[in-house]
Order: C-alpha cells, then structure tokens, then sequence
C-alpha cells in the first residue's frame, strides 16, 4: 500500500507540477501514489480539489503532499487555507524571489501552454513534430537539410522516440534514418546523409539487449537472432568511428538521457522553450 499521496494541482495542463514534484520526490525512497488535479481554475474547482484532498488525508490518516502551480492569487488562497496537506507552491517559493531579485513582475501564466495559439514558440513546436513525423526512419530524403538533428543507426535502437522527444520538448526538427544491411556491406553512409555529416549523431546498443526486443516483435527469426545483431551492432559501430560520428549505447539510458547527452554534443543554435 502506498505510504503517501501527493498531489499535482494545477490551473493548466498539471504537466509543470508533476515535472517539478517527481523530480524532488525521486529523491526519496518512498512508495507514492499519485494523482494530478488539472484545469483548477475557479474557486469553486479549487473547492472540490480542496475536499478531495481532505478526504485523502482522513482515510490515510497522513498528511498528502500538494504541489501547486497556481496563478490565480484567489484560487491558491482556497488551497492554502482549506487543505490539510502539505503545501509546496511553486509561485511562492521560486516565482516571487526572482520578482524580487529582477525587480519584475512575472506574467502569472497558466503554465507554459498558455495562449498557445497565438505562441511562436508552440506553432514552431508542432512544426519540429510535424516534421519529425515526416523523416521518421527515412521515409522521406526531402527537406533533409533543414533537420537540426539527424539520428542514425540499425533499427530498435531508440531512434524513433528520441526524435520525438527532441522535437516535442526542444522544438527541434530532429530525423532519423536507418542503417540497413545494404549500408554495411557497402560498409559506408547513405548517400544521402554524407552532406550532413555535423548533424548526424549514432545510437546503438549491446547485441544482447537488441536481441531481446527483436525477439519480441519477430521470435525465433534471423532478424532477432544474437548472431545477426552482434553482426549488425559491430558493422554499425565500425561504420561511425570511420565517418567520425559521434554516438553513445542506449542499452541502459532513458529517452530524457538520450535527448539530454545529443543537445550536449551536437549545441544546436535553435531551441524552444
């Protein structure tokens, strides 16, 4: 059974308060459950959130851990004053000292959405997306000069996600193309990556762990046999260090570590926040 509960009450998306909130609590070894109250814009929704977390509280008998990012002053009163949790406010514990501190008055947006539709910074997001769907494992060689990044190696190598998530969160125009056996015994780049040789940047694997996930998709097949990845894995590799790309093994990273390690080396100049 859960330890504690927690909280992530918003008058957006919650996406800000949960980011923030599991960022500190993967700090503790503590079992969590957790539940996002979104879209608390009114005082009578910051009510019903407010006996919603009281209720929590008398059947755990512990007090539930709230983060908040609430911007409207009279919706976080309701909050502050009526809940029995344990109250940690974004606004109040970051966004007021750099008022101080800048000597500005913040906009007390509802969260980085807000007024998306008339946003550049979102319109050129859903661009990068866009375009990532569009050159995702090289279905198209078009406009492939315009990519920020362009991610290469065998396939099930994370390459699919990571574009994506470079696109949604950096607002990056991130493809990428896969190297197929044609490629290694011709043991070269795709012509049509050779111009783009500061963009590129390599994920691989250990065979082993790509064998496992082949395996799940194709069992008992050549693709997924540990032979063939060894293979594969060792072809791609040799073909990098050759070309002098940069590149790392996503056997043990996560998507964010991916993302994080590739705007490291490659320092695009365009980034969205």
């Amino acid at each position: 059974m859960p330890n504690r509960t927690v909280f992530f009450v918003s008058d957006g998306t919650g996406i800000t308060a949960e980011t923030f909130g599991n960022a500190i609590l993967a700090q503790f070894e503590a079992n969590l459950q957790r539940v996002r109250l979104p879209f608390i814009d009114s005082v009578d929704k910051a009510h019903q959130a407010v006996r919603q977390i009281n209720h929590t509280e008398a059947i755990d008998n512990k007090r539930p851990i709230v983060f908040t990012t609430l911007a409207n002053e009279e919706v976080l009163r309701v909050i502050t004053q009526g809940c029995k949790g344990m109250l940690m406010d974004m606004f109040s514990t970051f966004v007021h000292p750099l008022e101080e501190e800048l000597k500005l008055k913040s906009n007390h947006r509802i969260g980085r959405f807000s007024d998306s539709s008339k946003s550049e910074q979102y319109q050129s997001r859903i661009e990068a997306i866009n375009f990532s769907l569009e050159h995702d494992d090289g279905q198209s060689n078009r406009d492939l000069e315009h990519s920020d990044v362009i991610l290469i190696g065998g396939s099930r190598r994370g390459k699919t996600p990571t574009s994506l998530s470079l696109a949604m969160q950096s607002g990056l125009k991130a493809s990428n193309y896969p190297l197929i056996p044609e490629d290694f015994e011709r043991q070269d780049l795709p012509p049509a990556l050779k111009s783009q040789k500061k963009k590129l940047f390599g994920l691989t694997i250990q065979p082993e762990r790509l064998s496992e996930i082949r395996n799940e998709r194709r069992p008992n097949s050549k693709y997924a046999s540990l032979a063939n990845c060894r293979h594969e894995v060792k072809e791609a590799e040799a073909m990098m260090r050759r070309s002098g790309i940069r590149w790392l093994s996503t056997t043990t990273k996560s998507i964010e570590e991916i993302s994080t390690t590739i705007l490291q080396e490659l320092r695009p100049e365009r980034l969205t926040y």
